[in-house]
């Protein structure tokens, strides 16, 4: 296993100017040993780290930002990564990591200066640090931003449920326990019996009809609509709420938006819906109650394992999962010191907090070799299934999806097409899904632009703006998800919601989380063609769910593999990672190039001293078009103190726009999940001002501190979906366990014509790439299309 070839840097006395890291250089060589820079700036376990650790939920569901420090990082350590690249939370594995911080129980400490960061998902570590802190006005403008995405889409997911001809075809499988759960949460759902009839025999669930024929009425979201401001009096009523359990007077904004206008009094009977809050701990939550109910509460209050069930799955939902494992929340529970967390479950369930799931594996076909007829043996069973707990929000998205994927799927007219492989595949069939890497991109353009040379209506969709301009102008019509999904670009709808399209190809379909697919997938007409197009060894969405991974497992459509490789020792090099080998490569143009580093500090030093000088004078590439790319927020080489740095050098100033200076380059979230780069232009009484894809984009002086951060260096969650002409990647020694296969390979893939690798981690770097690949989430959409799509066109 072997380092990446090119130039490297010989390493310089921390108080002498290092060389220029272009000049002349002995290259990598394979076996070589890798500096010592792991342990240089790795710190004892438990010791503060000098700048933070990562903030709340960092790159968790989302990436708004703020510009301070988070109280609760200090303890955390700088390794702390994208949550894609956590262990996942299902069985046997921790789906509270975030429990077992000592925060303190007392809901009123101070409130943090800087709000989540999410991309969905950063480190267990992070994650840890992030839910430890006290909550307090730094978080609120995401909190509000967050909780109204929720409750909007609780109303499509109500509309859902209404126009549904049946009820959820999963689960009608069940045996023993887990339909007697499930038969329990449907009967109470329906009006059919109160949350005590669950201990009485229930009646059997009804079969959904079969899904040989597509549903003669389509259902279509709902118009979206504004999230309205809680009433002036909610918001007082529950300030004296909040107040008299010792909590932040400044959570009553969010909390009257996530209960609503009888906020008050529902949290002052069941003072553990404040967990309902993000950012929100249970020992905060706990302390919160104590205050509010003395002696009438305890561990096993029904009331706390309820809330706690619900806060286990949204936990679980920032690391990427949309269902959990029933044994693994009532480890969970039991964390959490609650008595019997079986009976916890099963409150949980009866009324209706949380679903419960278990999907029959598809059958697999007989064993036809000698000695194998297929037969089991007397006394054996078929291996258990394992029961799945989950939230309505997610489950009856990955039934929507399924079910629209399914639709596509039926109801396109099958054509003949000439062209390519994947042109042939698209005109037969409704659903197709299309894997390669960078280079393969065009492929997918080029069928867009063939559909509309034969006058169908045809879109690409991509996940960034930045996205845009590496697409260029292939001939096709080209929009961003979000603008898609919103109605800002696009064909528009018709008066049942549905796009005005023959054909959509959606590039980089890994960052499609399952809410987002559910949307995209019911927006679309019958008879219109899907292509999903992306590359399989790319991190994964930032919220809930794997689509397309799942989509790839299910084997229910065509798949078609590119046959185009990325060129160049950088395609050379990104494809061998994704093989699970870090090559040596020459790189005669300097296009890879190694230095190497022995500590933090100086990881920070040569990144500036490369971004400022080398890569301009030696590449061409101009500061502004070259991207930093590190593990995490927090740490002494974190974004944090990349940017710090960066800023000071190429955009010095006082930050006189709330930290901010026309000219600084900013990383904004509008939304939960999606990261736009842009540049500041300057500010008015109105917020400041941004020039980000070549478009003004205003953000609220409400929203600078939750929503936005320096940009110059970025997360690989934070710069997925894009591409710049020169990227620096900073791996500092103690950033070691938080590199994963995905994230290298998604990180080096960001550079079109120049890498530069900090190098600080010794042989971590190529053990994460053979030994480390993506964390497994547990989802539920592949054996949902299994069901439906058994037949399978392959």
């Amino acid at each position: 296993m072997t380092e990446p070839s090119g130039e490297t840097v010989p390493e310089a006395p921390a108080d002498v100017e290092p060389a220029d890291a272009f000049g002349e250089q002995e290259p990598v060589r394979t076996g070589a040993a890798a500096p010592a820079a792991g342990s240089g700036s790795a710190r004892p376990a438990g010791e503060p780290d000098a700048s933070g650790g990562a903030t709340a939920r960092d790159e968790a569901a989302g990436e708004p930002a703020g510009t301070g420090e988070a109280a609760g990082d200090e303890d955390v350590p700088p390794a702390a990564t994208d949550a894609a690249d956590r262990e996942p939370a299902g069985a046997g594995s921790d789906a509270d990591a975030p429990a077992d911080a000592t925060e303190g129980e007392a809901a009123g400490a101070e409130p943090p200066a800087e709000a989540a960061e999410g991309e969905a998902a950063d480190s267990a570590a992070d994650a840890d640090a992030a839910e430890g802190e006290a909550v307090g006005a730094g978080e609120l403008s995401e909190a509000e931003a967050e909780i109204a995405a929720q409750r909007e889409l609780r109303a499509r997911i109500e509309a859902r449920k209404a126009e549904k001809a049946g009820p959820v075809e999963s689960g009608t499988k069940l045996s023993g326990t887990a339909a007697d759960l499930l038969a329990a949460v449907r009967a109470v759902e329906s009006g059919k019996a109160t949350g005590s009839a669950f201990y009485e025999a229930p009646e059997p669930a009804p079969r959904r009809p079969s899904p040989a024929a597509a549903p003669a009425v389509t259902v279509r979201p709902p118009a979206p609509r504004t999230a309205t401001a809680p009433a002036p009096a909610t918001t007082a009523a529950v300030r004296e709420v909040l107040a008299a359990g010792g909590a932040p007077e400044a959570l009553a904004g969010p909390v009257a938006t996530a209960l609503g206008e009888n906020a008050a009094a529902a949290l002052r009977e069941d003072p553990w819906q404040l967990l309902a809050v993000p950012g929100v701990r249970p020992e905060q939550a706990d302390g919160f109650a104590r205050a509010l109910l003395g002696g009438e509460c305890g561990p096993d209050d029904p009331r706390r394992t309820v809330a706690l069930t619900v806060w286990l799955l949204e936990q679980a939902a920032v690391q990427g999962h949309t269902a959990l494992d029933i044994e693994a929340v009532r480890a969970g529970l039991a964390r959490h010191a609650v008595p019997d967390p079986e009976k916890a479950v099963e409150a949980a369930v009866s009324e209706g907090a949380v679903l419960v799931f278990q999907e029959e594996e598809q059958e697999e076909a007989p064993d036809d070799t000698e000695g194998g007829a297929g037969e089991e043996e007397p006394g054996t069973e078929a291996a258990d299934v394992p029961v799945l707990l989950g939230l309505d929000r997610y489950a009856l998205a990955e039934e929507s999806l399924a079910d629209g994927l399914a639709r596509l799927a039926r109801t396109v007219t099958p054509d003949t097409w000439e062209g390519s492989e994947l042109d042939r595949a698209a005109g037969a069939h409704g659903l197709v899904l299309h894997t390669g890497g960078e280079a393969a991109r065009t492929e997918a353009v080029a069928l867009a632009a063939a559909a509309g040379a034969r006058g169908l209506r045809s879109l690409v969709t991509v996940h960034s703006p930045e996205g845009l301009r590496v697409l260029g102008d292939g001939g096709a019509p080209a929009v961003t998800l979000a603008a898609l999904l919103s109605g800002a670009a696009g064909p528009g709808r018709d008066e049942e919601g549905a796009l005005a399209l023959d054909l959509l190809v959606v590039l980089d379909a890994p960052q499609l989380d399952v809410e987002a697919g559910a949307m995209l997938v019911e927006s679309l007409p019958d008879g219109c063609r899907l292509v999903l197009s992306g590359d399989p060894g790319v991190l994964g969405s930032a919220g809930a769910g794997q689509v397309f991974a799942d989509a790839l497992a299910a084997r229910v459509c065509p798949r078609i593999a590119s046959r185009v490789p990325d060129p160049g020792p950088l395609g050379e090099l990104v494809s061998g990672i994704g093989a699970g080998e870090l090559l040596q490569v020459e790189a005669p143009g300097k296009e890879i190039v190694i230095v190497p580093v022995r500590d933090a500090g100086e990881a920070v030093h040569r990144t500036v001293q490369l971004v400022a000088d080398s890569v301009p004078r030696a590449i061409g590439v101009p500061p502004e078009r070259t991207q930093v790319i590190t593990v995490g927020h927090g740490g002494s080489a974190g974004t944090r103190a990349l940017n710090a740095a960066l800023k000071q050098r190429l955009n010095p100033g006082p930050g006189r726009f709330g930290g901010y200076d026309p000219g600084d380059r900013v990383a904004y979230a509008p939304a939960p999940g999606r990261t736009v780069t842009g540049t500041v232009l300057g500010a008015d009484a109105e917020g400041l001002r941004l020039r980000c894809a070549g478009a003004e984009v205003l953000v609220p002086k409400e929203r600078v501190e939750s929503a936005l951060r320096h940009g110059w260096a970025l997360t690989a969650h934070q710069a997925a979906g894009a591409r710049w002409p020169a990227v620096v990647v900073v791996l500092p020694g103690d950033a070691a366990p938080g590199l994963s296969r995905p994230w290298v390979y998604t990180a080096f893939g960001r550079a079109e014509r120049h890498l530069s690798v900090v190098h600080g981690v010794d042989q971590a770097l190529p053990r994460a790439v053979a030994e480390r690949p993506a964390p497994e989430r547990t989802t539920r959409l592949r054996p949902l299309l299994e069901g439906l799509l058994a037949a399978g066109g392959e």
